[in-house]
């Protein structure tokens, strides 16, 4: 499974409410049912959708930073 950290990173700070609708309105339309995680800013899918959410994310190009980590276990706290 892919774990991201996503941060969006407007070039003006009058443009971020601009840029948070529009992301997370294309983000909702990726109706996934492997979605094991999703909070806030980090996202869980499954490593088939790899290549999906590299191709979302890569859409908001200079307007986001992401981290993508490969990992086999997850493990909730709380």
């Amino acid at each position: 499974m892919f774990v991201y950290f996503y941060d969006l990173k407007p070039k003006n700070k009058s443009n971020y409410n601009r840029l948070k609708r529009v992301f997370y309105y294309h983000f909702n339309k990726i109706r996934l049912k492997d979605f094991s995680f999703k909070t806030k800013s980090v996202l869980m899918v499954d490593e088939k959708y790899g290549k999906l959410i590299d191709g979302f994310f890569s859409g908001f190009k200079g307007n986001i930073e992401v981290y993508k980590i490969r990992t086999d276990d997850v493990e909730q706290i709380f």
